[in-house]
């Protein structure tokens, strides 16, 4: 099936509403053990990445599909290769989000891309999410999705080591981490907490630990090892699967004093997903 199936997609938009509430907020510090947010009650400031706990549509019990996910079609198109992530995002920051705002976010299909990978043909959507608060711009992103086939056996791609990085931290990973993201950003895809499913549908070894999880935790890392700079941009890219079995590190190094690089890495060292932050001026 070629991109012209779903070239009516592109350029389509959704828009929804949401009451910045205190309890998804206070819920997510807990979750992450993060030290990011002192206060969270009204008109304080919500971290970045925790933007993706809000603005969520439950699809109705009806409309799940074997995955776990909403059934294809709707706002997306209907791609049907059968394992579907979300690849990365590029974010701009023009102000923060606070608790107790009425919120709007508005997404546009951007782009629909056929691509031939490592382990097969793949589709990349990309949509360009911008969120306002009292009518003033917040944040944009352009979030890339990408559609593949399930593999017979689980190959990853070969690991790269993690550069030297002068900021290294453990972070415990385990299911319980997992299923609290997941419920958190209403996100059903069961290979976050299914073991079963996760290791005879999709071939994978064990839980996968959420991409967005991995990207939230990098930017609270660095927003605690650069405390006096402003974030003015993010951006994240998976490249490799790590598990609820495996120990996870946070890496940060300064690249000039307006970025640092950041890396999530598994116990070998291998980097699963790679981040930039680049500083207000």
């Amino acid at each position: 099936m070629g991109y012209g199936a779903w070239s009516d997609w592109v350029g389509r938009t959704h828009a929804v509403e949401d009451l910045i509430g205190p309890g998804i907020a206070h819920a997510m510090a807990a979750t992450l053990g993060s030290t990011g947010a002192a206060s969270l009650d009204t008109g304080a400031p919500v971290p970045h990445p925790w933007i993706w706990a809000y603005f969520l549509e439950p699809a109705e019990r009806r409309e799940i599909g074997p995955d776990g996910h909403p059934k294809r079609g709707g706002f997306l198109p209907p791609i049907p290769n059968p394992r579907r992530m979300w690849a990365g995002s590029r974010c701009t920051f023009e102000n923060h989000l606070r608790v107790g705002q009425q919120a709007r976010k508005t997404s546009t299909i951007h782009s629909i891309e056929e691509k031939n990978g490592r382990t097969g043909p793949m589709v990349f959507v990309t949509v360009l999410h911008e969120t306002t608060a009292n009518g003033t711009l917040v944040m944009r992103e352009a979030q890339d999705i990408v559609y593949i086939d399930i593999p017979e056996v689980f190959s990853p791609p070969p690991g790269k080591p993690v550069p030297p990085c002068e900021h290294v931290e453990p972070y415990d990973i385990d299911p319980v981490l997992l299923f609290r993201y997941s419920a958190l950003t209403f996100n059903g895809h069961r290979i976050h907490y299914d073991r079963p499913y996760s290791r005879d549908v999709e071939k994978y070894p064990g839980l996968v630990v959420h991409g967005p999880l991995q990207a939230t935790l990098l930017h609270d890392f660095a927003s605690r090892k650069y405390p006096d700079r402003t974030p003015a941009s993010f951006a994240f890219r998976g490249v490799r699967p790590i598990f609820d079995f495996d120990d996870m590190t946070l890496n940060a190094r300064e690249v000039d004093g307006n970025t640092a690089e950041l890396f999530t890495a598994n116990g070998d060292g291998a980097i699963s997903m790679t981040a930039t932050m680049e500083w207000a001026a």
